[in-house]
């Protein structure tokens, strides 16, 4: 990412339908016959009929083979990282007018994704003692979440939500060590799945607009540096599988992890550190996998594993079948590849991936998205060759 540049609706209808059926049966329960029969037959095939109706319209996103679909139609990830606005934002003092004003300029733009990390780092939102265990969440965040949740409803944009990163583990932050005291034990990493990852299915398992959840931004940096605390991928991908395992069993969200380096999602490299084999192996739990991969891309990569722009997935190296995104990127233009932004978003769909969304840190300095111009133009593009793809729920 930009920022570690180095640092490295729908209403439920089942009530009304019911008071409906309640209704007509009791304003005709005193006439008798064939009428009757027939009355309540159409109101059943009516409400029947509205149900089915409301369902095709639902915006919530699965998979069909290696495809993500809405309503049994193809949805191609037109997306972008709003990663933040002012680092932490979801502890209490969440700006809705400004996430508000972002989405609808996402939504103009044709952009039908955002990723955006709902804890950065410290014990703001969760709350650890010194040996890594919970004491507490704060109530506050829930209160932001349940509003930014409103907001991507009312501009049809999706958001990946992702809950932690390795900033988290780094260094001199002095809650460092206490994420790292958690996430390298098992019985800790249990009780946050349990605590905080169930607590957020169970409050938003029912919006339509989170399209999945990223459990951890770039956990390589966990593994490879001192000042993360370098612990093992055994310990990381045990965290992963129970709380992917906590995310299927209480919603049916889709569940990625934010690989920064594809040699760690890959057995062409280092093994895949996030396959469903692995993360089963791990914490002997069925529902321990990922629904997608969400690689991440940056120029300084290519030396050793190459570039996505004109490779398939598969020949990037992600061998599973599953879907793929490039989930993190450069947002401005490759010169080195002699490829525009517009150029790579239109290979990557041509390949054979499923979505591209790239990195757009927030600058205070000027008040933008940096380099939002190449964004809009990359993310319009696409638009005008897949429209039906980008909004597949219109």
């Amino acid at each position: 990412m930009l920022r570690k540049l180095k640092t490295i609706f729908l209403l439920p209808l089942s009530a009304m339908l019911l008071f409906s059926a309640c209704s007509s049966n009791n304003g005709t329960a005193k006439i008798t016959g064939k009428e009757t029969d027939a009355s309540s037959k159409d109101d059943k095939n009516k409400a029947t009929e509205t149900i089915e109706h409301k369902s095709e319209h639902s915006a919530r996103v699965s998979i069909a083979g290696t495809d993500f679909v809405v309503n049994g139609r193809t949805l191609w990830i037109n997306g972008v990282n709003t990663p933040w606005q002012k680092w932490n934002d979801f502890t209490g003092n969440m700006d809705e007018e400004f996430w508000d004003n972002e989405f609808a300029r996402l939504a103009g733009d044709n952009i039908n994704c955002t990723r955006i990390w709902l804890n950065c780092n410290g014990e703001d939102i969760i709350r650890l003692d010194n040996e890594g265990n919970i004491t507490g969440i704060n109530e506050k965040h829930w209160d932001n979440l349940d509003r930014l949740f409103k907001l991507d409803e009312k501009h049809k944009i999706y958001v990946m939500p992702t809950f932690l990163s390795f900033d988290h583990f780094k260094e001199p932050k002095s809650s460092a060590g206490k994420w790292q005291a958690l996430i390298s034990d098992k019985a800790k990493a249990d009780k946050y799945a349990e605590k905080y990852v169930k607590e957020f299915c169970t409050r938003y398992a029912d919006e339509e607009y989170i399209f999945a959840i990223d459990i951890m931004n770039e956990p390589d940096w966990v593994y490879e540096n001192e000042e993360c605390g370098r612990i093992g991928w055994e310990k990381l991908s045990y965290f992963f599988g129970k709380c992917a395992a906590v995310i299927h069993e209480n919603s049916d969200i889709l569940v990625t992890v934010g690989i920064g380096i594809i040699k760690y999602n890959s057995d062409e490299y280092e093994g895949n550190k996030v396959s469903d084999e692995y993360l089963r192996k791990l914490t002997d739990d069925s529902k321990a996998y990922l629904d997608f991969y969400s690689t991440h891309y940056y120029n300084w990569q290519k030396p050793w594993f190459g570039f996505p722009w004109d490779k398939s997935p598969y020949e990037f190296g992600l061998k599973d079948k599953k879907p793929c995104i490039i989930g993190e990127t450069h947002n401005d233009d490759g010169a080195e590849i002699n490829m525009t932004l517009a150029d790579k978003y239109k290979s990557v769909y041509e390949n054979g991936w499923n979505g591209i969304m790239v990195w757009m840190q927030f600058t205070d300095s000027d008040y933008v998205w940096y380099r939002y111009d190449l964004t809009r133009l990359a993310a319009n593009a696409m638009a005008e060759l897949i429209p039906e793809k980008i909004h597949p729920y219109d």
